[in-house]
């Protein structure tokens, strides 16, 4: 089952926030994240806060239904809008993800999409994108999906190969995925990903050159390849502990990402942070980019975390719960927490080192910064952004970024 929530402090029942939160918020852009947590079957690797229909069964009645599902998270947005007061910032990115959030029928994501529309308007070149799984979407789904606003769309490929997609549990047939990228451009999607898992229990470097060579063949102008992590609790653990499958090396992961960056960028594909390419800065995920920056977001849905002028908070996981706490007027947070100056200067370095363009040089501390000069000897990081006051990843920086970054926080 998913992991559990943080521990945190009391979410006001009306979900305001301190005035602190809301100083200088027309300088942020303003993101929205909208969780659909239904999947239709439970992935072997998967520990995200979703619910198959089994596992829901009894348990929330009417709240916790996707039937209805569009309705309640639109309460959200909603209650957002009353703690936003009058903020004038239309939203420049929306995303959702799950779960599979194209379980519900497209009219519903829509109608999600609306409800953000409605009570804060769209940047006129707003993204607006939506997680799919291949063998849930047909022509005349994404075309729905797109007249109703959706702009950028990304599959869930993960391997082009049977025995991995069977390893991972994933029910789509190989080929279907990059059938979808077609549909979607027939579609007029502006934005298409796909995204692929390396590093999984018997897959070959030929297997993961092949599912590489098959994405690319489907014409993405965006792709996302993350190392398979085997999350404790999750299906894949089981079978890993019990000896059915092998564990996952590091030293196999570091050799699939060489390999994913040697195709990729011969490809025509930058990588802009280290797990994700694109063809050109339009085709970048720009509401990933909120997140790596440190903007403002709020997030719909159970289990979503949301964050706004250094308060960041989590909604209550289960469906059932979270619809009973908005039909009530209540916000639906089981925690917040406020980020102190230094939380902020450490979250900027975790996660603005791992963007091209890396981290100012100057949020370092004298023994980061004496590390990132070991760093830069070690040909970790890149001598010219150095130059210039950033500390930027080379690749063999981002092979070993999580140490990196570890040392640069000191």
């Amino acid at each position: 089952m998913p992991s559990a929530l943080p521990d945190g402090e009391p979410v006001p029942a009306d979900g305001t926030l301190p005035a602190s939160a809301l100083a200088g918020a027309h300088e942020r852009p303003l993101g929205f994240y909208l969780h659909v947590p239904y999947c239709a079957t439970r992935c072997g690797y998967c520990d995200f806060n979703t619910y198959t229909a089994t596992e829901l069964r009894g348990s929330g009645g009417v709240l916790a239904s996707r039937d209805n599902y569009a309705d309640t998270l639109t309460e959200e947005v909603r209650l957002a809008r009353k703690v936003l007061g009058d903020d004038p910032r239309p939203v420049r990115t929306v995303f959702v993800g799950g779960g599979t959030p194209t379980l519900l029928a497209a009219g519903d994501l829509v109608r999600m999409l609306d409800a953000v529309r409605q009570e804060f308007g769209l940047a006129e070149d707003a993204e607006v994108t939506t997680e799919a799984n291949p063998e849930s979407v047909d022509p005349a789904y994404l075309a729905e999906l797109r007249e109703g606003g959706y702009n950028r769309i990304s599959f869930g490929m993960q391997s082009a190969r049977r025995h991995v997609l069977q390893v991972l549990d994933r029910t789509h047939t190989p080929g279907r995925p990059e059938e979808c990228v077609a549909e979607a451009r027939a579609a007029g999607f502006d934005h298409v990903n796909l995204d692929l898992i390396y590093g999984t229990p018997g897959e070959s470097d030929d297997d993961w050159r092949a599912s590489l060579d098959a994405a690319l063949g489907a014409g993405p102008d965006h792709v996302s390849a993350y190392a398979l992590i085997v999350e404790e609790g999750t299906g894949l653990a089981r079978r890993i502990r019990r000896g059915e499958v092998p564990m996952t090396d590091d030293d196999v992961h570091a050799d699939r990402y060489l390999i994913a960056e040697e195709t990729l960028s011969a490809a025509g594909f930058d990588w802009y942070e280290v797990s994700n390419w694109a063809t050109s800065e339009a085709a970048r995920c720009l509401h990933n980019e909120l997140y790596w920056r440190g903007a403002d977001w709020w997030g719909a849905g159970p289990g979503a975390h949301s964050h706004v002028g250094g308060v960041r908070w989590w909604n209550v996981k289960h469906p059932g719960a979270y619809g009973a706490a908005l039909a009530e007027g209540r916000s639906p947070g089981a925690g917040r927490e406020l980020l102190s100056a230094e939380d902020r200067r450490v979250e900027r370095i975790l996660l603005e080192l791992r963007l091209v363009d890396g981290v100012p040089l100057d949020l370092l501390r004298p023994a980061g910064r004496a590390a990132a000069d070991r760093a830069l000897a070690d040909g970790l990081l890149d001598p010219g952004p150095f130059a210039a006051g950033r500390a930027a990843l080379t690749l063999r920086g981002r092979l070993l970024a999580d140490a990196v970054v570890r040392d640069l926080v000191d």
